[in-house]
């Protein structure tokens, strides 16, 4: 039996394998894959057989207690990108491919920056809460601060504040490897610098909306003194921050290589900051549904009929109109407690109109 069961899995390596070196170069496999991958399938696969690249995989065997934490902080980051583009035209949306994004990984558009930026945040904020949570032991608490404060304010640093350089540190370790393996790619050297650039922004907006939280000490609850510590906000507040960012991104020249240069004429001797967002190519409509850029368009969506926003069936439809639904809904109400002891409950229904992109 046992040898059956070793055979089995020597076979799925070896299938996982072949579908990996069959993949086209353009859509390379991509760690982002261990985001949307079942449960326990990273682990019995080996850092040897996952969809990283050779230094990736080199840092994977050192580190194998950290794998758990790459696949929480890819599930984190395409979670957050799907929440925050869920009513536009392009919506995140992934597929089973190991490359997670199609050809949006390496499209260099606007999509193509706002997804290194979320991943590379996603990994700092996975890796730095298992610091603070004490599941490593190379990294803890960040004790920089403590011992340090204002006595004549009345507050000091304590506590345990999140040991962001350790996740800032890990995250350019492993995932700066992955974008050196796409210079090959469509885009070359300038897909190179826009993807490490994106990374970094991630990195970024993580350290730059963390906040700092206090408890008080005293004679009842006075507050008499303060003990202070350094914390990371929600991956929510983070994906806010990095949308803001993609709102307001730049398009740069695309033969730039190590120097990043506006495209725009006028604006070229304007330093582009760490934390803003980069580009190379203007991004398609994302009307029609193209397979063979991984676009999936827009037909079928549910939109939104009186708002004039991105959700709204005039811009998500792109003018093609929208079809209406009548959709009946039954939920339980008017409940009551009944001694002793049940709920009684009626049902209520109710009748609504549900719109979708012709």
């Amino acid at each position: 039996m046992e040898r059956r069961s070793g055979c089995g899995v020597h076979q799925i390596c070896f299938l996982f394998l072949l579908l990996f070196s069959l993949y086209p170069v353009c859509c390379r496999a991509s760690w982002m894959w261990l985001g949307i991958t079942s449960v326990g399938v990273p682990e019995k696969l080996g850092c040897a057989n996952l969809p990283l690249t050779h230094k990736q995989k080199d840092l994977c065997k050192r580190k194998p207690h950290l794998l758990s934490s790459i696949k929480a902080g890819a599930r984190i980051a395409i979670a957050e990108c799907q929440t925050q583009f869920e009513h536009e035209r392009w919506n995140c949306s992934t597929t089973k491919e190991l490359s997670v994004f199609g050809y949006e990984l390496t499209s260099g558009t606007k999509e193509t920056a706002f997804i290194h930026a979320v991943m590379a945040a996603g990994l700092v904020q996975a890796v730095t809460r298992s610091c603070s949570a004490g599941n490593m032991t190379e990294c803890g608490c960040d004790t920089s601060l403590q011992g340090t404060g204002s006595p004549s304010e009345g507050w000091h640093w304590g506590g345990c504040s999140d040991h962001i350089q350790y996740g800032t540190w890990f995250s350019r370790k492993f995932i700066d490897n992955a974008v050196k393996n796409m210079s090959s790619a469509r885009g070359g050297e300038a897909l190179l610098t826009m993807n490490q650039h994106n990374s970094e922004a991630g990195r970024q907006a993580v350290a730059k909306t963390m906040a700092t939280d206090c408890r008080c000490h005293g004679v009842s609850g006075s507050c008499a003194v303060k003990t202070c510590w350094r914390t990371m906000a929600s991956f929510e507040r983070v994906g806010n921050f990095l949308k803001e960012r993609y709102e307001g991104s730049v398009q740069v020249l695309d033969r730039s290589k190590r120097k990043v240069r506006r495209k725009e004429k006028d604006q070229r001797r304007m330093p582009i900051g760490k934390e803003e967002l980069i580009f190379l190519n203007k991004s398609p409509n994302y009307c029609l549904e193209d397979r063979r850029w991984g676009v999936a368009g827009t037909r079928g969506r549910r939109c939104n009929r009186t708002s004039a926003g991105p959700d709204g069936c005039n811009l998500l439809c792109c003018g093609r109109g929208y079809n209406t639904h009548v959709v009946r809904h039954v939920e339980r109400c008017e409940c009551k407690f009944v001694w002793c002891c049940y709920v009684r409950c009626q049902k209520c229904e109710s009748m609504n109109d549900m719109h979708t992109c012709k």
